[in-house]
């Protein structure tokens, strides 16, 4: 599996990272949560608008 093909296994694996966790614990007390929080539990969800692709031969 290659990062990016399952969003859900990629949020995770970042989960889990011990360098993540760090960050949150430090930035999770300047962040105030929306009202309307959706699946992420923090933060709106948003309609996406435009998604990048890379173009062919692109490395991955």
């Amino acid at each position: 599996m290659q990062v990016g093909d399952d969003f859900e296994a990629d949020m995770a694996t970042i989960g889990t990272d011990a360098t993540t966790q760090a960050w949150w614990k430090l930035t999770d007390p300047c962040q105030e949560a929306w009202a309307d929080t959706g699946t992420g539990g923090r933060w709106s969800d948003l309609t996406e608008i435009w998604h990048l692709h890379p173009s062919e031969g692109d490395a991955r």
